[in-house]
C-alpha cells in the first residue's frame, strides 16, 4: 500500500514540475512588453489635447483690409448650390446675390421669400454684418431656413464678403488696416494684466501692531461677523 502511495505521489510531482517548466517555457516565447504609449488609436478622430485654445480673432477690420477677392470666390463655390451673384442672376434656393454688400437685410432680391428670422435682423449687409452671418447663421438668426453651416476662419470670411463687394454697380471702398496692436485681444489681455498688477502693488500690506489696533469688528471686512 505504502509503495502505491509513494508512486502515486511520485507521479504528481512529476505532473508539478512539468506544469512549470512549461509555463516557464510559454513565458519565454511569448514575453509580453508594456507598451511604449498606453492606450490605441481611434482612426479618424483627430487629437486636439495638445493643441491648446484657438488663438483670439482680431478686429474684422483687420482681416478685411487684406481681404482677396479671387480666394473668395473661390470659397464661394461652397455657397454655389444655393446662390449666384451674377448681374441679372435668377434666385436658386437661396436669393441672387449681386449688390448684396451695401443691401437692405432680407428685403428685394426679386421677391425672395426671407423668413421673419431674417427679417427682424433690419438694417444693411456691411461687412460687420455680414461676418456674423457667414460665421454661423442659426446662430446670428435663428429660426433662418439657411443650413449652411459657416465659415469658421475670419480670413475666409472676409475674402467672401471682398468677393461679393466686387459684386456691384457700387462696391464699397475695403477698410484701411488699423494700426498694429490696436484694440486687439492680445493687447486688451495685456493691459487688463497690467492694470490688475499695478492695483496688487498699490494695496497697502498691514503689519500685524496696525492690525492689531483696528477695530475687532473691521479686521475680516464688512461681512465677518463679530467675535463672540
Amino acid at each position: 500500500m505504502d509503495d502505491r502511495a509513494n508512486t502515486i505521489a511520485g507521479w504528481v510531482l512529476m505532473a508539478g514540475i512539468a506544469a512549470l517548466g512549461l509555463s516557464i517555457v510559454t513565458g519565454e516565447v511569448f514575453r509580453g512588453e508594456r507598451p511604449e504609449k498606453m492606450g490605441y488609436t481611434v482612426e479618424g478622430v483627430e487629437d486636439d489635447t495638445g493643441g491648446g485654445a484657438a488663438p483670439a480673432e482680431k478686429p474684422f477690420a483687420f482681416y478685411m483690409a487684406q481681404a482677396d477677392a479671387s480666394k473668395g470666390e473661390n470659397i464661394f463655390k461652397k455657397c454655389a448650390a444655393c446662390h449666384n451673384a451674377d448681374k441679372g442672376g435668377a434666385n436658386a434656393l437661396g436669393p441672387n446675390l449681386w449688390g448684396v454688400v451695401g443691401d437692405s437685410v432680407a428685403t428685394g432680391r426679386g421677391g425672395f421669400a426671407f423668413t421673419d428670422a431674417l427679417k427682424s435682423k433690419g438694417g444693411k449687409w456691411s461687412f460687420d454684418t455680414l461676418n456674423p452671418w457667414l460665421t454661423s447663421p442659426k446662430t446670428y438668426a435663428p429660426g433662418t431656413k439657411m443650413t449652411f453651416a459657416g465659415l469658421s476662419k475670419p480670413q475666409d470670411r472676409a475674402d467672401v464678403i471682398a468677393y461679393l463687394n466686387k459684386q456691384s454697380d457700387h462696391p464699397l471702398p475695403l477698410p484701411a488696416a488699423p494700426a498694429a496692436g490696436a484694440d486687439s485681444p492680445e493687447k486688451a489681455a495685456a493691459e487688463a494684466s497690467s492694470n490688475d498688477t499695478q492695483k496688487a502693488k498699490n494695496v497697502p500690506v498691514q503689519t500685524e501692531a496696525q492690525a492689531a489696533k483696528q477695530p475687532e469688528h473691521n479686521i475680516g471686512g464688512e461681512t465677518t461677523p463679530p467675535a463672540k
